[in-house]
């Protein structure tokens, strides 16, 4: 299925979006509620992610199939590690056996877990037996994916004698490692973060208790690239904290220099965005090790604005559901834009053109079909294989009407 794209009547006035949880969050908390049963959780994410990674934690025995899942396939590698009487095969899509996995397996080998690849060493598919781990101590290369840290930090409270966490060389996505820690607190499991060093104490029992999942921010993005493409629009967006445990809530912050205006309002939990006259840098410049997943709505934002920019930090986007980096430049030269990128970092000159009527691939990666979709203000364009947002935010082309953005869907 395809979906053709046009600016449509947008802006719709007074519009409100609800945006479903945080899969971050989300994802995390279920691991968590499968060690501790009485906590209870609202506002889960709608994300085929989540979906998978719940189905997952409800099997002991047989083979759990993640699909494109990434966070599904590394948090439940450290679950079923560490959970005795299970005997798992952990596998899912042909790009899922193509994402290294082989420093995470390492460090639950390390620590005593029975883990075997079936295909090609270092990547799924896995057959995993769940037992006790009894050691206590581990070390991981913390610059590859923070996912890895997260997976060991979640099961940490099921080691006898918790897990003392040695990180090598210089972390990567550091807000996912503190929402995660925060989260564990936020349960009454004992927790610190100290130079290189993460311990998370062990735990049988916590209190009853209900998580409220925050709205996703990722999701927000592609509101706020289309408030910076707009002549003159304003939207609410729920629900969101200006504290959140989410590192791309610095979104706010970001677009703010490309002309959107946040309000935050606390007590309905909402924030609300409106177009600002302000001058636009001549070039963006941004280290995004933190924020990875917006650089690619950050890009083609800058590219519909015109204004060019240099991105780095981005190491983690090439074992994403795509090489993000390269299927970026694919597509954002079909546009008409001129882009260099490497294994870190991408450097997008000043647009001069916008081509139309342009078909984007989207290499069976969410990301790439919402971030285009903003430039739909700016040109007619088409995205390919529009499912694929379901991986995340199942309701993007419904949201994206409501706007006033007009989206005819075909079969390709």
């Amino acid at each position: 299925m395809k979906v053709i794209l046009e600016h449509g009547s947008f802006p719709v006035k007074n519009v409100k979006i609800n945006i479903s949880g945080s899969k971050s969050e989300s994802n995390r908390m279920l691991i968590l509620q499968a060690q501790f049963p009485n906590i209870s959780i609202e506002n889960l994410s709608e994300s085929d992610d989540t979906k998978v990674l719940l189905e997952g934690l409800k099997t002991t025995n047989g083979t759990v199939d993640v699909h494109h899942a990434g966070t599904a396939m590394r948090f439940l590698t450290a679950y079923f590690a560490a959970k005795e009487d299970t005997e798992i095969i952990l596998t899912g899509s042909q790009r899922m056996q193509e994402r290294p996995i082989e420093i995470l397996v390492n460090a639950l080998k390390s620590l005593g877990a029975d883990i075997e690849y079936l295909k090609n060493e270092g990547f799924p598919p896995l057959k995993i037996k769940g037992k006790s781990l009894q050691k206590s101590e581990v070390k991981i290369k913390a610059n590859i994916s923070s996912q890895y840290i997260s997976a060991l930090m979640l099961v940490a409270p099921m080691f006898p004698n918790g897990l003392r966490i040695y990180l090598e060389g210089k972390t990567t996505s550091m807000p996912y490692i503190e929402m995660t820690l925060s989260l564990l607190k936020s349960i009454g499991i004992k927790g610190g973060f100290s130079k290189n060093e993460i311990l998370i104490s062990s735990k049988k029992n916590v209190e009853t208790k209900t998580l409220v999942v925050e709205s996703d921010w990722s999701s927000a993005s592609y509101f706020y690239s289309l408030l910076a493409l707009s002549e003159n629009a304003e939207m609410t967006l729920g629900s969101y904290s200006n504290k959140s445990l989410q590192g791309d809530s610095a979104l706010a912050l970001i677009y703010d220099s490309l002309g959107v205006k946040t309000v935050f309002n606390t007590s309905e939990g909402i924030i609300s965005l409106s177009k600002k006259k302000t001058e636009l840098p001549d070039s963006l410049l941004l280290d995004l090790s933190n924020t990875p997943d917006l650089a690619q709505t950050i890009a083609i934002t800058c590219f519909g604005l015109g204004i060019s920019c240099k991105l780095t930090g981005l190491h983690t986007l090439k074992i994403k559901e795509t090489d993000r980096l390269l299927a970026l430049k694919n597509e954002l030269e079909k546009m008409g834009a001129t882009i260099q990128v490497d294994d870190d970092s991408l450097n997008l000159e000043k647009a001069t053109k916008i081509n139309s009527n342009k078909s984007i691939d989207t290499y069976q990666d969410h990301r790439m079909a919402m971030a285009f979709a903003p430039l739909s203000l700016k040109t007619k364009l088409a995205i390919n294989d529009a499912e694929v947002v379901s991986k995340s935010y199942p309701n993007f082309w419904k949201d994206l009407q409501k706007v006033g953005i007009k989206c005819v869907l075909e079969n390709s």
